[in-house]
């Protein structure tokens, strides 16, 4: 029998993001294209840097009520109509409003790109707002915020945002409105916020997909080179930081009485991809405290003590800063123990992280990364991502590469970074930790009290 060698298995070459192709038209439209052989499905994503602060304070919401009935017909077509010529056409459509902007997905079969850019064009540009379907949508979202208000984790991030951001600034108050706001909104409103910013000028569209045989320039300006350019100067979306509240520096206490879990939320300035040092550092930071079921969090709260199914922690940045969120429920019984073991958890950073840690986290994110994107719909959902963060998908491949680089020194510093950014270990309104939680306010409070922490903010529901 003959031997044969062992074959030898090279090291992974450095993985870089696919190459795009970028047109500016003279409307103000930026075209970017990624061509991913194969992929029949050709994903489209548009970004509009349409801001939350925006919306006219009396009718917050009218940015995602907008967004909702987009394609609830136009003007040549019914609601009914335009919803069978997009199943007709093989099209999915989805719009919606965050913080980042304004998102507008689109998903089709390469044979119908043509036809699919027409609707996308008359949903741009030809919405009808029918009476009846904005009314049905200020219902829904209505219906919906009670929703969120009878959810532990959802009811926890509304106090958060209320804790953590100044009373004045738009990030205090949930993104989709309240009920007082979203009850006011009319079709009117709804009407003249898409004229104001529904417009060409500074979108960023994106299409991924199997593009040969296809001149995705000329379709794209024949579909929407007519759409109305509007105002040019959009640049308050590229300059604004949301404001932190004087006070967030305190713990928040939602009473729930009964409740057999506690839900928490744990919170603290974070910096955005612009930060001294380089943005590879923290996700791995993210990942080694609480980013898996092998992270410090879960490896005491989870397999030592029991006390959670699991609880996670992320850097998640903002154009213009962000804010480190580590967040997930524990055990009634546990509630002050929890709380008192995750914040020592989170400030032990402070004594350094080993090696080992250091690695599996790099390994994860970087080895896991042409997984994350290999398919159209990810790899046009991460450009626009990052053109409404003021970037190209460049930015993605760098920072994978700069990835290679991270060790324990550089972790440590980054650390060092936010902690002493954030004021994390200190005590005081304005510095430390923002802690919500949302459980039996009376079978806790004197145990959360007694660890010290600071002062206690009891809220009843009403």
């Amino acid at each position: 029998m003959t031997a044969v060698d062992r074959p030898v298995v090279a090291p992974p070459e450095p993985w870089a993001f696919p190459p795009s192709t970028t047109h500016d038209l003279p409307n103000g439209l930026r075209l970017v294209t990624y061509d991913v052989p194969g992929q029949y499905v050709l994903s489209v994503r548009l970004g509009l840097p349409v801001s939350l602060r925006d919306e006219p304070r009396e009718r917050e919401g009218v940015a995602s009520i907008m967004a909702r009935t987009l394609d609830e017909g136009t003007e040549h077509h019914t609601a009914e109509e335009f919803a069978r010529l997009l199943e007709r056409k093989g099209v999915s459509f989805g719009a919606g409003m965050a913080d980042a902007g304004l998102s507008i997905d689109l998903d089709v079969v390469k044979g119908n790109v043509v036809p699919a850019l027409d609707l996308l064009r008359q949903i741009l540009t030809e919405p009808a707002f029918p009476q009846s379907e904005v009314a049905r949508q200020v219902r829904t979202r209505i219906a919906e915020i009670e929703q969120e208000r009878s959810v532990a984790s959802h009811r926890a991030g509304l106090e958060f945002v209320r804790t953590f951001y100044a009373p004045g600034d738009r990030s205090s108050r949930p993104t989709a409105g309240t009920r007082e706001t979203v009850s006011a909104i009319s079709r009117d409103d709804v009407v003249a916020f898409h004229a104001r910013h529904v417009v060409a000028s500074g979108v960023t569209m994106v299409v991924a997909g199997d593009l040969e045989g296809l001149d995705v320039r000329a379709l794209v300006e024949g579909a929407l080179g007519e759409w109305a350019s509007g105002p040019q100067d959009r640049g308050h979306f590229l300059t604004h930081a949301a404001a932190l509240a004087p006070d967030r520096g305190r713990i928040v206490l939602v009473s729930r009485p009964g409740s057999v879990q506690t839900e928490l939320v744990v919170g603290a300035p974070g910096p955005d991809r612009s930060v001294e040092g380089g943005w590879a550092p923290y996700p791995v930071l993210g990942f080694v405290l609480g980013g898996s079921p092998n992270a410090r969090v879960d490896a005491v709260l989870r397999e030592e003590k029991g006390y959670t199914y699991g609880i996670r922690s992320s850097f998640r940045p903002r154009r213009r800063g962000g804010v480190f969120l580590t967040s997930g429920s524990v055990r009634a019984d546990s509630t002050a123990e929890s709380l008192r073991l995750l914040l020592e958890i989170l400030e032990s950073g402070r004594e350094g992280f080993s090696d080992k840690e250091i690695r599996s986290g790099v390994d994860f994110i970087s080895k896991t990364a042409p997984g994350r994107y290999a398919t159209a719909d990810t790899i046009a959902d991460e450009a626009v991502g990052m053109a409404l963060d003021g970037r190209t998908t460049d930015f993605t491949t760098t920072n994978l590469r700069d990835l290679a680089t991270v060790d324990r020194a550089r972790v440590e510093a980054a650390y060092a970074r936010f902690a002493d950014g954030a004021g994390v270990g200190a005590t005081g309104p304005g510095s430390g930790w923002t802690v919500v939680m949302v459980g039996d306010a009376a079978a806790h409070l004197a145990a959360v009290e007694a660890l010290g922490l600071g002062d206690v903010t009891v809220v009843t529901d009403a």
